[in-house]
């Protein structure tokens, strides 16, 4: 892996107001190789991170559901075996997109859509599920993405986002700064040729809120919020039910 060669794009700048563009055009250039820096860097605990996420929605996985910052489409393709009724996947980067078409089967009940979260192309109440892995963390003005889930989700919906936040505790403030700011840089340079992408997404995470920050902002959009740490304690899970 260390004969990867380098990648080039725009690297943003870690809660900048005005970085979508060069987020977006970073992970165009990463998602070739996206799936491949996830399962390295998270020793394949993203997946149970993920499933965790999904059994959360409850119920609602059955409806309509948005997989919002769909990516390389994970989320997506897991959903299917709940049997939803459809699922629209949105990202703004189309070629996450495209690196994670193949994963879903053609007669599958699924839409892609490349679109901005802060902006989404769906009727109000639209939705009985929204999930978000990882996602969020990366738009820029979060409120207007929480305003948007608040929009197209049906009363009695649904939100989970799973995510990096900032850490509060001293256990979680040493395993993520030592991860965020040696392993992640360095071992995601190796696999995927950009360390600078690697760079940008630790620092994405201690710019981003803590947990009981970002369950007030979801609250204050008129949902009942619940949230836990996952192990290790650097991913947690924040719900919502739409009241």
């Amino acid at each position: 892996m260390s004969g990867a060669p380098e990648l080039e794009a725009a690297v943003p700048t870690p809660g900048a107001a005005d970085r979508a563009p060069q987020v977006r055009e970073m992970f165009d250039t990463l998602a070739p190789r996206y799936d491949l820096g996830n399962r390295v860097l998270s020793l394949g605990l993203d997946q149970p991170w993920r499933r965790k996420a999904m059994a959360a929605l409850g119920d609602t996985a059955q409806g309509d559901v948005l997989d919002l910052c769909a990516g390389t489409l994970d989320l997506t393709q897991a959903l299917l075996a709940f049997g939803p009724r459809s699922i629209t996947a949105v990202d703004f980067a189309q070629k996450m997109l495209d690196a994670g078409r193949s994963k879903i089967p053609d007669d599958a009940p699924v839409t892609l859509v490349c679109a901005d979260a802060r902006t989404l192309p769906l009727e109000d109440d639209s939705v009985d599920a929204i999930i978000c892995g990882f996602g969020l963390r990366n738009v820029p003005e979060v409120g207007k993405a929480l305003d948007e889930c608040a929009r197209v989700l049906r009363p009695g919906g649904r939100l989970v986002v799973l995510e990096f936040f900032q850490p509060t505790t001293w256990l979680s403030r040493l395993l993520q700064s030592t991860y965020n700011r040696i392993i992640m840089p360095m071992v995601g340079g190796l696999v995927t040729g950009f360390r600078e992408a690697y760079a940008y997404l630790a620092g994405s995470i201690e710019a981003f809120e803590t947990r009981p920050d970002f369950e007030a902002l979801v609250a204050a959009r008129g949902f009942t919020v619940e949230g836990r740490d996952l192990f290790p304690p650097v991913a947690s899970i924040v719900s919502g039910t739409r009241t």
